[in-house]
């Protein structure tokens, strides 16, 4: 089957007519008319409802075709690509925009494994405050950002790279009492708190947490850096949530 029947039958899908379609693709109407009926006598079904008047419509068959056609011509498109890029290389430069912690923990491997495929791209990073990367980002001075969820932003799309458990950290001279049911950060409501500082998206996760279970924390300390965090609660001056 000609690739280039695929092309046709989806701009006919687009514009809803075969004159528009064949202006489009730069061929004669009847041309276009002739090798679409010709493909449907092939398949043995009918790819458009054709009626006097009324815009060309896609038939059930002819919808399952053009999304089948989709995916063939992406799935060309992107061996394409591929190749050309294995045969000059990629070029260019990549910004890629983290907060301190999220950067620390995930970016490492990401950017061994990216610059093993595409050596040739420079690659910059942007570390800033959440609420900061979430406006460079979408004024395009920042290509991609790797941020906590969530981001609500209509200037920007999202995709989850994966979940992570979260831990509650305690004091070694906190005394936990035995209860019936699991523990829960809501049986250590009245303790005080460190969080990280506002901008921070981590810092919101947490007070999410805490007011789905019925409070809100008494903040203690406010840092940018977990690892400060960390060294409050090791000297009994609070408790923390953290990744790990």
């Amino acid at each position: 089957m000609d690739m280039r029947l695929f092309e046709y039958v989806l701009e006919i899908y687009k514009t809803k007519s075969f004159t528009k379609a064949a202006n489009q693709l730069h061929i004669a109407q009847p041309s276009l008319s002739k090798q679409v009926a010709k493909l449907e006598q092939e398949l043995g079904v009918s790819l458009f409802s054709r009626k006097p008047g009324s815009p060309v419509q896609a038939t059930p068959d002819g919808l399952v075709f053009v999304k089948k056609a989709e995916k063939i011509l992406q799935m060309r498109h992107d061996l394409k690509r591929e190749m050309l890029e294995r045969k000059e290389g990629i070029r260019g430069e990549l910004k890629i925009g983290s907060t301190a912690i999220t950067g620390g923990l995930i970016l490492p491997p990401l950017l061994k494994t990216y610059k093993q495929q595409y050596p040739n791209v420079k690659v910059e990073l942007i570390e800033e405050s959440t609420e900061t990367l979430i406006d460079l980002t979408a004024r395009g001075v920042v290509d991609v950002s790797i941020l906590s969820l969530p981001i609500e932003d209509s200037r920007l799309h999202t995709k989850t790279m994966f979940t992570e458990p979260l831990y509650l950290v305690l004091p070694q001279n906190l005394s936990v009492k035995e209860k019936q049911h699991p523990l829960s950060i809501q049986d250590f409501a009245h303790c005080p708190f460190i969080l990280l500082k506002k901008g921070y998206g981590f810092r919101r996760t947490v007070l999410e947490l805490c007011a789905r279970d019925g409070f809100e924390p008494q903040i203690a300390y406010e840092t940018s850096s977990i690892e400060t965090a960390q060294a409050l609660v090791g000297h009994g001056l609070g408790i923390t949530i953290d990744r790990s």
